[in-house]
Parts: C-alpha cells; structure tokens; sequence
C-alpha cells in the first residue's frame, strides 16, 4: 500500500500527496491552480515552488530538473514541482507562479535571481558627502559630475576591496551593506569599518593631490554603520542592481549617517557594530534617534570636521 503524507501550500491551504505522485500531481488533484506551462515536463520553470521547511522530505534533485537548472539560475530551495516527490512530513512550501502577473515576473529571460526573500544580520553602511550642494553652486555641471565619478570611484573601490556591495546611490550619498557572502556578522562589522577608514585615507589623498589645487576645495564625508537582522530579496525589475535589502536596522543606519552633523563626527557606529569589531574604547554619545523610544549609545570612530 502506497504511503501518504501532507504538504502545506502556503497561502493556499494543505493537500494529501501519495508515493510517487510529484507535488504538481498532488496539488492539481487538490484544485490548486499551479501553473504547469511545459505539462510537467520539466521544460520550463513555471510551476516551480519555494520549500520553506522539509526539504530533506523532498528527493534529490534528478536530471531533468538539472538539466533545466543548467539554463536558468535558481537557489538550492526552488524546486520544480513536477520533477519533487515526498519522502516524510511535515512540508511547508510557496507556489511562486500564482498568476499571469507572477509568470511576468519569474519567467522573463532578464530574470536570474537568487535571492527570492530571506533573513539574515548584515552590517548597514551609509555615506553622504559633506556639504555638496553649496559646491555645485560654484562649479559647471561638467566639474561636478566629474568629480563625482572620481569619489564614487573610491568609494566603490574602497567598499569591494572589503566584500560589501553597494545597493544604493541617491545623489552625493550611498548605501552598501557587509556580509552578503559567507561571512559571519562580525566579520562584516570588521569589514565595514575597514572600509570606512579606507575611504577616509582615500579622501585625504585625493583632496591634497587634486582637488584642493584644481578646485580650492576639500571634501568630507560622513558615515554611519549599524548592524542587525534585515530582509534581503531580488525585487527583479530588470536593471544591474536590484537587490533590495530593508527593514529598522536599515533606518538606524541612515540616522547615525544624519547624526554626523549633529556629533561633529565623520565615523559614527552604533554599540553593536563597537561590540562586535571590539579593539580599543572610543568616545561614546547618548543619542536620541527618530523612531527610537530611548536614547542609543553610539560610538565616534571618526574625526571632526574640519581636521581630516
């Protein structure tokens, strides 16, 4: 007598899956409208799913779905619903093709994502370079876009010579995280602010080499770090960089990037990112950031402006 078990489809609701019947079969049996383009051939990727718990429930990955994974990129917990049978309970999966707006949007050519959605504790790095606009008012656009390129160019450098990514650029300022790889969280608190005083040595340099004999100008950047657990996912629309990484870690980030105005301090951390980097004892400030019901400590591993 064939075994059966239950699967949970997420959103939907919980069907029967007898031995041998694919998770395709057992969800179309169940009147579930899983999107099946190829027929269950294992041509296509439509009616693949997202296994949220008892993927060691699911047999090993066969041929025909390694042959269709050596064309299109997927991460080791998309299945293809008809190429997976079940072994044991309890399965918690998603169907990621719900409808025709979903197969826009995970069957276009374009899309190659691996990061479908998760959690994970990341050090949060904001720049914004000091005092900006009042120089875009003394110079040609050319100059300004020039010298830009040039800042963003050491930033970049700086930033993936210690493994963080940039996700985001918003006219003279920046958004990168550390520990997207393999590394633990206080690896990339320790990388994060390594990249930090790189970008400050950096600056100093190209301030005295270039810009304070062609533009009688020297440039000064805040940086604010912070690290905790945020959502990471491929929003998917198309362009270079599209991952998305958010959630209150992020926006205390961005806060302590703001207080360096207000703490007249080019470096300022939170306590997390001081205890996991650890090594010497910095001067700390209370600090009362938006959104936050009582003061944070932070801590100032930069200098004042004006005396970089």
């Amino acid at each position: 007598m064939k075994k059966t078990y239950w699967i949970e489809f997420i959103g939907d609701r919980s069907v029967k899956i007898e031995e041998g019947q694919s998770i395709l079969e057992a969800s179309l049996a169940a009147g579930i409208p899983h999107y099946h383009a190829c027929g269950g051939q294992a041509r296509c990727s439509t009616c693949r799913i997202l296994v949220k718990e008892g993927a060691h429930h699911i047999t090993p990955i066969n041929e025909n779905e390694k042959q269709l994974r050596a064309t299109i990129n997927m991460p080791s917990e998309i299945r293809l619903a008809c190429q997976a049978f079940i072994t044991g309970s309890p399965v918690r999966l998603h169907r990621i093709i719900r409808d025709d707006s979903d197969m826009q949007l995970y069957t276009s050519e374009s899309n190659s994502s691996d990061r479908l959605g998760e959690e994970k504790e990341l050090a949060l790095f904001f720049l914004d370079i000091r005092d900006f606009t009042p120089f875009i008012e003394h110079y040609l656009a050319f100059d300004v876009i020039h010298l830009l390129r040039r800042l963003f160019d050491i930033f970049r450098r700086s930033i993936k010579h210690h493994d963080g990514r940039i996700i985001e650029t918003a006219g003279d300022g920046l958004y990168a995280v550390f520990g997207l790889g393999d590394a633990s969280v206080g690896e990339a608190a320790g990388q994060a602010v390594a990249a930090g005083h790189l970008i400050f040595q950096e600056l100093v340099h190209f301030n005295e080499a270039y810009v304070l004999p062609h533009f009688g100008h020297r440039f000064e950047v805040g940086i604010g770090l912070h690290a905790g657990k945020v959502i990471i996912g491929d929003v998917g629309l198309g362009v270079e960089n599209n991952l998305t990484v958010m959630g209150l870690p992020v926006n205390i980030a961005s806060r302590l990037q703001a207080a360096t105005k207000e703490l007249n301090n080019s470096f300022v951390v939170s306590d997390r990112i001081a205890a996991l980097y650890g090594g010497e004892e910095k001067a700390k400030k209370k600090l009362k950031l938006k959104g936050i019901s009582e003061k944070v400590t932070v801590h100032l591993f930069g200098h004042a402006y004006g005396n970089s």
